[in-house]
């Protein structure tokens, strides 16, 4: 049974009620939704039966999946992924297309420059992906966060944890107090009691999401915390319990996923927090200087 009387009119009208229903999907479901979700840029191009092999599922799957969300079928989902595709094709998958022709080529062994070639490539695209996906809104929202609490925590390990040294570095430079949770010795659990009410976390994961950062996200919100997740998905642990998501996708090269987006995401997000900051230091029309926000 369908849960839409008529299909969304727009992508991003679909993926927003695909995060609202997602809890109620199937696993099979569930599993068409993340695959959807992560890879909309090639969703208008891709058949139905290379997206069942790409999720696991039998075609009739991503039919009812498609009827669900009040399609009439797989067709007309792909029709509104691919008039999005015809206003704007995401760089990201023109680079996955190329790197895949280098590693079918043949090629017995590739050069060091040609190798980093391939990762300058990648790292380019998903640059490219993030400028055009990014949320100015949701980008506007958490730096209105940062900017209105004393306290400020970094959760991030595994992959994200450069990015979590990084804001932690960062954020060091303004007045606010600034705590990592890094989960050396595994001490990340005892830490999470000095979170209070009103202080801002910024968490960092992605797929398949490390467990000791969506555990200390879940009780920073239980304790009173408001939360920036900055991750790959909506349907992510962490995006369904954070106050504002920060969405950014790498490219991946010969299976090694880069952090050159997350970390320009990281970047802008100080950047703009230090800008909002700084403005208290201009100089009033009498003269005076204002008093340093924070």
């Amino acid at each position: 049974m369908s849960s839409s009387d008529k299909p969304p009119a727009t992508v991003e009208a679909f993926l927003q009620h695909l995060t609202q229903e997602y809890d109620g999907l199937s696993n099979r479901l569930k599993v068409i939704a993340r695959h959807v979700e992560t890879h909309r840029d090639q969703l208008g191009l891709e058949g139905i039966q290379s997206l069942a092999e790409a999720c696991g599922v039998q075609p009739s799957a991503v039919v009812r999946f498609a009827k669900h969300f009040g399609f009439s079928g797989f067709s007309e989902m792909q029709r509104l992924f691919r008039e999005g595709l015809a206003q704007q094709i995401a760089p990201g998958r023109a680079y996955s297309l190329r790197l895949r022709d280098v590693i079918e080529s043949g090629e017995s062994s590739l050069q060091p420059e040609q190798i980093a070639d391939e990762f300058i490539k990648g790292s380019i695209a998903g640059m490219q992906q993030l400028r055009q996906t990014l949320d100015p809104h949701a980008l506007a929202q958490a730096v209105d966060l940062l900017a209105d609490t004393q306290a400020i925590w970094i959760a991030g390990s595994r992959r994200a944890f450069p990015i979590a040294v990084y804001l932690d570095y960062a954020l060091q430079h303004t007045d606010k107090r600034i705590g990592l949770f890094s989960a050396l010795g595994s001490m990340h659990l005892g830490q999470i009691r000095s979170v209070r009410a009103g202080d801002v976390m910024i968490v960092i994961s992605f797929m398949p999401y490390a467990e000791e950062t969506v555990q200390v996200a879940q009780q920073a919100v239980q304790r009173g915390a408001r939360l920036i997740a900055i991750t790959d998905s909506r349907m992510s642990p962490l995006a369904r319990v954070a106050e504002v998501t920060l969405m950014v996708q790498e490219s991946a090269t010969f299976g090694f996923r880069a952090l050159t987006a997350t970390m320009g995401l990281a970047q802008s997000l100080f950047v703009a927090l230090a800008y909002r900051l700084e403005l208290s230091y201009l100089p009033t029309a009498d003269g005076a200087h204002g008093t340093k926000a924070g």
